[in-house]
């Protein structure tokens, strides 16, 4: 099962997140810093990098192919960004966000390591697309699929029943 922290620096210091979710045997780890300057947002990700050197963790910045390219990390597209065989032969791994099947398609199309879809439970904010379209989309693409949104450790065996290669989540691995 692949386990991916996002992270979200408004819910405290990511880098002590990350730690312990590379002590944990996390697999992934998206810094999704969206509104950092490009110089605070490679420092962040170089940190992080770092951290993981010598572990099985894999890092990826999202959505800036510049910054993944400096720190020699992946990058985690948007459905609606670059597609990602533009971006294949420049960094070491590449996902792509989804919300539908079409773009899920594409994104496997694309040459996409992994995708991940949702939201499978309520957010806030954001409407769920359930179990049901995880499990189509699961089985529609020979790609990795992670389910993110809402996901909790009560409700990962579900999500993994329907078929997802593991889970993407914030607030599971930010927790004090």
């Amino acid at each position: 099962m692949i386990r991916c922290y996002v992270t979200d620096r408004r819910a405290g210091d990511v880098v002590v997140f990350a730690k312990r979710a590379i002590d944990e045997g996390v697999d992934l780890i998206q810094i999704r810093e969206k509104d950092l300057a490009a110089s605070a947002l490679l420092e962040l990700v170089c940190r992080v990098r770092d951290l993981a050197a010598s572990t099985k963790t894999r890092v990826l910045v999202n959505d800036r192919v510049d910054i993944a390219m400096a720190a020699s990390v992946g990058v985690q597209l948007p459905e609606n960004g670059l597609p990602a065989h533009h971006v294949r032969p420049l960094v070491r791994l590449v996902g792509v966000s989804t919300h539908s099947p079409d773009s899920s398609l594409a994104a496997e199309k694309a040459a996409a390591d992994f995708i991940v879809f949702g939201p499978i439970f309520d957010t806030p904010g954001k409407t769920a697309v359930g179990l049901p379209a995880l499990r189509s989309i699961a089985s529609s693409v020979k790609i990795p699929v992670l389910a993110i949104g809402g996901i909790t450790r009560d409700n990962v065996p579900l999500v993994i029943d329907a078929g997802a290669a593991g889970f993407a989540a914030i607030r599971m691995f930010q927790r004090l």
